[in-house]
């Protein structure tokens, strides 16, 4: 266990990758609606554009699109405005079904049955959704913090009282008790700043300070957990405020510097790049945590450091470990990988507004950060960044992204604002490989030389798609393509898993139910590393053939005589071990 320490990355001692020479994604033409684009073994769908009252020219954060959830054959899109309902049972062709206006910003959204959940943390925010806002100081029309909405006419959701919190909504994650059905409990993250305790009880504000803070009920330096009743959700109300960052050593809620003390750096209080590091000084909040049931595990990405929590109990999370990166500027988003052994967490340096992917820009800096979970602790391997520079008129940088659920394999879909999407490979964690992108041009609306903000928000890959909020420019849909990176068995095995509802940052452990298509991409996965080769591979090759051909005639028995014979010859570890093993499912399944 690692709970009172804090592991720092010396970053010249870590190396990174050189941006790709002569990328199709280099040098595309600005432009808005249409526009110009680059795609390897990806392709765009659909892209539906934002119509009103959701519309407004880039640039205008009142209508920005924000991130995304998904229930049976709907997507359901958060904006800065409200949100809007898509129907996806084309999923190829989804179609507007409805919209919601309730402004209040960030518009982070998850459901969970008949219900929806929105993060709130703009003043502007009311408790009737109103448009005109809630002015002053004190106003006591105004919500910040999380709405819930009932959500089983979807043309006409109903809100119910919600949860007010002292710093807003910026955004909450659903975590799950897997021995309380009753109950589902939401880890709010706030990042604006502290309420008058005279708009809402209870509100403490306290100066940001890198001496200890060890009395009083600040505000800052801890989390709301939010208990939903789901027999009665308007009742929802927060049951803790668990101080996450504390260090068990002295008491001090502000236990987690941002990286190194300013007096301990080189340079002061900035990044390498001579930025101003954010936050300054210290870790008083998470941006983003995601949630991993499997093993009751929460990954956070709270400012100036990665954390790993134990919610074995969700209303009082533990803190097992926390890392920090003099790379990084503001840890942003977190993600698991399908077994829960690694960790990625995002670096959003420049807060997703400015050109953070120029060719002056190091592929460390606003990337990926890869980690291997060993017992309690995390252990860096490695930084990924999108491999192709962008334009200083492109907002560029790491932010949300979900598995593509291969079996076999650990394959992530990443959104970089302005810098499109690319599909990764970090099963090496040590060395994650792209194996898929798409990017746009530059915005060149309504500044045609300047910076317009849009991009993709979040990337998921939901029930055999991977579909995207742009900030400005709509709703995208893709789909992924064969390549020698990607085979037709692995990408047809991960369309055969079907969710009937998908929150990002309430990641489910992904099950393959025993098919050939599983069992081909573990056959293809053995071929592709070398495993299988020789009389070896002739040998599986044709009884697995075999028992495919028999098994659509119906004759089980000789498929699975057909299999036993492919089992027969195969080894006990590596690829080979797994093919083995799936096979022997698939067996036992017919």
């Amino acid at each position: 266990m690692r709970a009172a320490g804090v592991i720092v990355l010396a970053a010249a001692l870590l190396p990174a990758a050189a941006y790709a020479a002569d990328d199709p994604r280099e040098d595309l033409a600005p432009g808005y609606i249409p526009w110009s684009d680059a795609a390897s073994n990806i392709e765009l769908l659909d892209n539906d554009p934002r119509v009103a009252p959701f519309d407004a020219l880039p640039g205008n954060f009142g209508f920005v699109n924000s991130d995304l959830a998904f229930s049976g054959d709907r997507a359901f899109v958060g904006s800065f405005n409200g949100f809007q309902v898509y129907d996806l049972s084309d999923p190829t062709d989804p179609v507007l079904e409805s919209s919601f206006v309730c402004p209040g910003g960030q518009g982070d959204l998850s459901v969970h049955g008949d219900l929806l959940f929105m993060s709130v943390e703009e003043t502007r925010g009311r408790i009737d959704c109103g448009t005109q806002g809630a002015p002053g100081t004190v106003n006591a029309e105004r919500f910040r913090g999380v709405r819930i909405f009932d959500i089983r006419d979807v043309a006409n959701p109903v809100q119910l009282p919600g949860v007010q919190t002292c710093r807003g909504s910026h955004t909450h994650t659903i975590v799950t008790d897997p021995d309380d059905s009753e109950n589902i409990y939401i880890y709010n993250s706030g990042t604006s700043g502290v309420r008058s305790p005279l708009e809402l009880a209870g509100c403490e504000n306290a100066t940001l300070t890198q001496s200890p803070v060890t009395t009083g009920n600040p505000t800052q330096w801890r989390i709301d957990v939010i208990k939903v009743p789901l027999a009665a959700p308007q009742t929802a109300a927060i049951v803790s405020q668990p101080r996450i960052f504390t260090d068990p050593a002295t008491g001090a809620f502000n236990g987690l510097q941002n990286t190194l003390s300013c007096a301990q750096q080189p340079v002061g209080c900035l990044h390498p790049s001579g930025t101003q590091y954010s936050p300054t000084p210290n870790t008083n909040t998470c941006h983003d945590v995601t949630a991993f049931p499997a093993r009751e595990l929460v990954a956070g990405a709270c400012q100036g450091n990665g954390i790993l929590l134990d919610v074995e109990d969700p209303v009082n999370p533990v803190r097992l470990d926390a890392v920090s990166d003099p790379n990084f500027s503001y840890w942003h988003s977190a993600s698991f990988n399908n077994d829960g052994t690694k960790v990625i967490f995002t670096d959003e340096w420049g807060g997703g507004t400015s050109a953070r992917c120029r060719v002056t820009d190091k592929p460390e800096w606003g990337a990926d950060a890869l980690f291997d979970i060993a017992g309690e602790q995390m252990e860096f391997a490695s930084y990924y960044k999108m491999p192709a520079a962008q334009t200083a008129q492109e907002n560029c940088v790491a932010h949300n992204s979900s598995l593509v659920p291969v079996p076999g394999r650990d394959i992530l879909v990443q959104a970089w604002y302005q810098g499109g999407l690319s599909v990764i490979d970090f099963s090496d964690t040590a060395a994650p490989v792209e194996i898929a992108y798409f990017d746009r041009g530059p915005i060149d609306t309504p500044n045609p030389t300047g910076l317009n903000l849009g991009g993709l928000w979040s990337t998921y890959w939901y029930n055999g798609l991977v579909y995207g909020s742009e900030i400005a420019r709509g709703f995208d849909t893709f789909g992924l393509l064969t390549s020698d990176l990607l085979s037709e068995n692995e990408l047809d095995a991960a369309r055969e898993v079907k969710l009937d509802e998908f929150n990002a940052q309430h990641q489910p452990k992904i099950v393959w139910e025993p098919s050939f298509n599983v069992a081909g991409a573990y056959y293809d996965q053995a071929v592709r590393s070398g495993a299988l080769t020789g009389k070896t591979l002739t040998t599986v090759t044709r009884h697995l053939a075999k028992a495919e051909l028999l098994a659509g005639k119906g004759e089980t028995a000789s498929a699975k005589d057909q299999l036993a014979n492919a089992i027969r010859v195969l080894g006990d570890s590596g690829d080979q071990g797994e093919l083995k093993q799936a096979l022997r499912e698939l067996r036992d399944s017919l």
